[in-house]
């Protein structure tokens, strides 16, 4: 069986960095294959633990993660903790090599070979290194890269190394010059080549690294994530409180971290002693350094509080199997009054306790690390925050602040809620999973030049012939084309039958992807994000483009659909491909004043789309990678619905829209057909002929249609009023849309021959003259009209708020207070796109929320 082989730099049994890998071999355990994990021991020399066998550390893991070493490391003559530590002391913080270099270059090779010779013995696939950048161990670093680099090219892997760094030179206790200084000559740089995908935590690194780095080309920013879940006192954890000897009614104060120096729980205990009802636990390996534990329960017993703090050992991390031996975290957060981290100033890569505790609905106190504001406090996170920049020790109004947080149940419950919901927000699980399947799960076919992306949700009943006709494509050979379907959160057997087909169908590559925000836009949007960025990987034969190409999961496509669409974009240069749509009309002979309205719209597009290419529609078009790249992609709009955000349907259309304007060309190809599924006309007629199949007020919306039985809803046909009521609604919908539009876009259209002709001479000039005094009258010039203003200011309000209302109350008053609650509907936004959410409110024009929220006008 393939493998997964992990490497931490840590050197210690648990800690975040092993609690991270475990998340990120998750998805490689969910795909198959077998996990190694190797704790380092044999890499950091200030563990003790050089050569230390496993004893129970196995206990703090998943079942499934085998703990392993690189085998027979002990044997090589040389490499030892004293060589190792001699290396960090004289080549990287003295910055002189002469000495050791020749014995470092030895010894590189030696660990080089002895990796690859584990590597090979068990068949491993994928490498995840954890922090292989900071200098503990350049000699290891430098044998990593040269194993790397031998085993992608002898088994001819592509990307198959997953490189994080939580911690790098700058920010891991950099006064004390143990890693040297920039630009750190003798630290191995990470390197451009075709094997190592990079990953940091958070921007803010991303840009240190490029400043340190500016060649790398692989670095992705993959924040930290948590399983949102409130802890709870259960059957199982309900002893623990007893178990432990803490009373059961006192504050209880949690601290869950190494027991190291750089942690400062020293702080914790000073803290302590100034709160005298509340109770202090330390979950931590105490042996990791016995030394500083014996220096904290000195400091305890000197300051009078041993009998309020409990050094509980460690315990099982937060997302840790709940039937497992012993405590988890989340046990020890469910007893918690707060959680606390005050740490040391320039120590943390990014605190996940917080964030646990965050995750677990629990208040949590902090130190003002140096990330802290980075990676939690400009995100409006709440807590008491000590700033250790100016006071070492606990103030007293720092203890004060957790004094009331501790002593006032109403205060903790807000602000739990408060920073829960914002987790939610910031810290989603699923980035992982999506970056992960992007770069390294679905490796994309040589000869492949057209990603066909298919969004499914609850598409059971139809997607075995969807696929088919996908399948029995003529004119292209499967090794040409790929199937990514993308699953819209189904919950029928849709993902089932498309494994099932991939399985059976082995010589057509199909990857199933996971979209979790509903609506066949972010679907569309997410596999052609998928598509593009593999297909950079590689490049296809020929100097052909790279096609991205769009289907419907209720619609069959003709034999000839993709070859024809394929090389009506390889014979042009236009940037879009558009299919040509129709019903069957078999399917309406019986309702002949229905097919009459149908068809004679369809005539009209037939001639529009010849004259001017058309507008992309999700049922059938093709895209050039590089012009999608180039305009941006697709991009989601919503707009409110009963006070919540929906994303509108007519992201195809837009995105057309963005290309035309962009310049580009559109092409009609009318031999690239595909059937439309008529079940929405059968199941929604009343809508459909009302002009609201797709919602109404300017909410666009489409009400969800599943059924089982394939006969219309409705028996017979439409009668004389209502197929002229049909007709009305379908012309006014189509004829602004694909007659007006393009030439709005492109006005230079109407000095076209074939445009001229269609809408005569005068016409056409006067829509060129009427089209250039509207576009003027549009234009914004200044702020001073009545409510032009107020969008704006709007945006920057919501923007701003946290920041602008701390100013009020340093300059006004404390009884300012914060920002009051944002509307509903901006509470779940994700924190990347709260600018974009903040202008779709602050521009709806239909529902008026964004006025009715600023009191609409006035209120004194």
């Amino acid at each position: 069986m393939a493998s997964v082989w992990g490497i931490s730099f840590d050197g210690t049994p648990i800690s975040g960095v092993i609690v991270e890998f475990v998340k990120i071999a998750r998805v490689f355990h969910a795909h198959g294959l077998r996990v190694h994990l190797d704790l380092g021991y044999d890499i950091k020399a200030d563990k003790n633990a050089f050569f230390r066998p496993y004893q129970n550390e196995a206990e703090l893991l998943p079942e499934w993660v085998e703990l392993s070493r690189i085998d027979d490391i002990q044997r090589i003559d040389g490499y030892t903790p004293e060589l190792v530590s001699d290396i960090l002391a004289e080549v990287i913080g003295r910055g002189d090599d002469s000495r050791l270099r020749p014995v470092m270059d030895r010894l590189t090779a030696a660990l080089r070979d002895r990796i690859l010779a584990t590597w090979e013995a068990h068949d491993v696939a994928f490498v995840i290194v954890e922090n292989g950048t900071l200098p503990e161990n350049v000699i290891y670093t430098a044998a990593l890269y040269q194993a790397i680099e031998e085993y992608g090219t002898r088994r001819r892997l592509g990307r198959f190394v997953f490189w994080r760094d939580h911690d790098l030179m700058w920010q891991s206790e950099p006064s004390t010059g143990r890693y040297g200084r920039f630009p750190y000559p003798h630290t191995p740089m990470p390197v451009n080549g075709p094997h190592i995908h990079y990953v940091t935590l958070h921007e803010e690194a991303r840009r240190r690294i490029l400043e340190w780095a500016p060649h790398l080309r692989e670095l992705s920013v993959l924040p930290n994530t948590f399983t949102h879940r409130p802890a709870e006192v259960t059957a199982r954890n309900a002893a623990f409180r007893a178990d432990h000897g803490i009373p059961r009614h006192v504050p209880l104060i949690a601290r869950f971290t190494r027991i190291v120096r750089p942690k400062r729980i020293d702080r914790d205990l000073h803290l302590i002693a100034a709160l005298p009802d509340a109770h202090l636990f330390v979950a931590g390996d105490p042996a990791e350094d016995p030394a500083e534990f014996a220096r904290l329960t000195a400091l305890a017993a000197e300051l009078g509080v041993a009998d309020r703090v409990v050094f509980g050992g460690r315990l099982r991390p937060y997302d840790a199997d709940p039937d497992g031996p012993g405590y988890r975290v989340r046990d020890l957060l469910a007893h918690a009054t707060v959680a606390s981290f005050l740490t040391s100033y320039d120590y943390e890569s990014y605190g996940n306790p917080i964030g646990e505790a965050i995750a677990a609905r629990v208040p949590y106190l902090t130190s003002r690390y140096e990330l802290y504001d980075t990676i939690y406090g400009d995100k409006g996170f709440r807590a008491p925050v000590l700033d250790i920049r100016e006071a070492d020790l606990p103030t007293p109004d720092f203890v004060g602040e957790v004094a009331e947080l501790l002593t006032n149940e109403t205060k903790r419950a807000k602000m739990a809620e408060h920073n829960y919901a914002l987790g939610l927000r910031h810290f989603r699980e699923g980035q992982a999973e999506r970056l992960l399947e992007r770069v390294f799960l679905a490796p994309m076919g040589e000869r492949v030049r057209a990603s066909v992306v298919l969004p499914v949700y609850n598409e059971a009943a139809n997607l075995p012939a969807v696929l088919d006709s996908l399948y029995h494509q003529r004119g292209m050979d499967h090794a040409e084309y790929e199937i990514v379907l993308v699953d819209n959160n189904s919950t029928d057997d849709t993902v089932a039958i498309a494994r099932r087909f991939a399985a059976e169908h082995p010589e057509l590559a199909v990857h199933v992807v996971h979209e979790p925000e509903q609506g066949v836009s972010c679907a569309r949007k997410a596999g052609m994000d998928f598509a593009g960025a593999r297909s950079k990987e590689h490049a296809a034969g020929g100097g052909q483009r790279f096609l991205l190409v769009s289907a419907d999961a209720d619609c069959r496509v003709d034999p000839d659909w993709l070859f024809e669409l394929c090389d009506a974009m390889e014979s042009g240069k236009a940037a879009i491909g558009v299919c040509d749509y129709y019903y069957n009309p078999e399917h309406f002979a019986g309702r002949p004043r229905l097919w009459d309205a149908i068809s004679r719209t369809l005539r009209c597009r037939a001639v529009t789309f010849a004259l001017f290419g058309g507008f992309p529609d999700g049922k059938g078009f093709a895209v050039d990678r590089d012009v999608y790249d180039r305009v941006g992609g697709i991009e989601i709009f919503y707009q409110l619905k009963d006070g919540a955000f929906v994303n509108h349907l007519s992201d195809d259309w837009d995105f057309g829209i963005r290309v035309r304007g962009s310049g580009e060309e559109i092409r009609y190809v009318p031999r690239s057909r595909v059937e439309i599924n008529p079940r929405r006309v059968d199941h929604a007629i009343d809508e459909v002929i009302a002009g609201r199949a797709y919602g109404s007020d300017g909410i666009i919306v489409m009400r969800d249609i599943r059924v089982d039985d394939p006969r219309p809803a409705r028996e017979g046909d439409l009668s004389e009023a209502e197929a002229v009521q049909a007709w009305e609604f379908s012309i006014k919908d189509f004829t602004p849309k694909n007659t007006i539009l393009p030439v709005l876009l492109t006005p230079s259209l109407l000095q076209d021959d074939a445009v001229i002709e269609f809408f005569g001479a005068d016409l056409a000039e006067r829509l060129g003259r009427r089209i250039a005094e509207i576009k003027d009258e549009m234009r914004m010039i200044d702020f001073t009209p009545i409510h032009s203003y107020k969008t704006p200011s709007y945006r920057l309000y919501f923007e701003f708020a946290d920041e602008i209302f701390a100013r009020l109350r340093a300059t006004v008053g404390e009884d300012i207070g914060y920002p009051p609650p944002l509307p509903d509907c901006l509470r779940d936004v994700p924190p990347d796109r709260f600018a974009e959410f903040v202008r779709y409110y602050c521009e709806d024009r239909e529902s008026g929320e964004a006025h009715n929220y600023f009191g609409n006008g006035g209120v004194f």
